[in-house]
């Protein structure tokens, strides 16, 4: 898909907008989980999520060969069209989002202040994604897809500067949504000739990722109905899948309950915010507490955009005591 040449490029052009997001250990973390721990912080971010990286290079290489394109469309649970709002206004780019109804309130209020045009369609992800092409084939719009080489490169940025300050990781877990992230993880790590073990991770109420790894094909679920949004998807990408299938272990499950008491961890151990698909891979990892003694385990906190109602649901007083 690329080289280390191209992604320490892509890295520069990253860095234009985004300096390096820290990755640190926590020792109440560590405590929880009873191994050594290190987190890589991708809610530090201007959008507060990972997905910046991979807008910042996909429009940098769109308006590098198509100067006078007219504006970009897209569709996205949140993180993506704000990477996608974010990048396009750096380069005076219109942006139009597509979002399911019942869409993250916050989530689309950033997507706005970022310069957006915002439309709400349909049920779910997979409705707007489809009404969204449909638009862009009759405007002339460049449709962004959620998955391509240039939003892997941008993201992979994040797991090679991760790789770079903890290059001795046992172990990684990572989110899965649309799949850039992880694949992300895997090509970095290849491309340093690294042996850390990724491990990718998935709600159990929208597990179309782990089925079809699984079943070495395509597995489509019908619905995808977890509250951690940036997990949503019902019909995996061929190509995401392909490379997870090559370079991840296994696909652990999470239930909404264990990304909310992992959510409830982050903020008691190391008060940092985290959104569903952000505090998933902890949840994985206090999942698999037993087999990871003695290790030194990576946990990808992928974004912190969490909206307050939800946050105060799953954080709050009326939320579940914690061990």
């Amino acid at each position: 898909m690329f080289d280390l040449k191209e992604l320490e490029r892509a890295h520069a052009i990253v860095g234009q907008a985004v300096p390096a997001t820290p990755a640190r250990g926590w020792p109440l973390l560590a405590e929880r989980l009873g191994t050594e721990i290190v987190v890589k912080h991708e809610n530090h971010t201007p959008i507060g999520a990972f997905k910046v990286r991979g807008g910042l290079v996909y429009l940098d290489r769109l308006k590098r060969e198509r100067p006078d394109i007219p504006g970009i469309i897209s569709a996205t649970r949140g993180n993506h069209g704000q990477s996608l709002a974010f990048a396009a206004s750096r380069h005076g780019v219109p942006a139009v989002i597509y979002v399911p109804r019942g869409n993250s309130v916050e989530k689309n209020r950033a997507m706005k202040a970022f310069g957006a045009e915002l439309v709400e369609h349909g049920e779910d992800f997979q409705a707007a994604a489809e009404e969204a092409q449909r638009r862009a084939q009759f405007t002339g719009l460049h449709m962004v897809p959620s998955f391509h080489p240039d939003l892997v490169l941008g993201v992979a940025t994040y797991a090679l500067e991760l790789f770079r300050s903890a290059p001795d990781l046992d172990v990684l877990y990572a989110p899965i949504g649309q799949g850039s992230g992880i694949s992300g993880c895997i090509m970095a790590r290849d491309l340093l000739g690294l042996k850390t073990e990724i491990v990718g991770v998935q709600s159990t109420e929208a597990p179309s990722y782990a089925l079809s790894f699984a079943a070495g094909k395509v597995v489509t679920t019908k619905t995808s109905n977890t509250l951690a949004d940036g997990m949503a998807t019902r019909i995996p990408d061929p190509d995401a899948l392909a490379l997870i299938r090559k370079g991840a272990s296994r696909i652990v499950q999470v239930t909404d309950d264990e990304v909310a008491a992992a959510i409830r961890a982050y903020w008691t151990d190391t008060h940092n915010l985290a959104e569903g698909a952000g505090a998933a891979a902890l949840a994985a990892a206090l999942q698999e507490k037993t087999r990871l003694s003695g290790k030194r385990v990576g946990l990808v906190l992928s974004g912190g955009n969490i909206d307050f109602d939800l946050f105060r649901r799953w954080v709050g007083t009326g939320a579940p005591a914690m061990a």
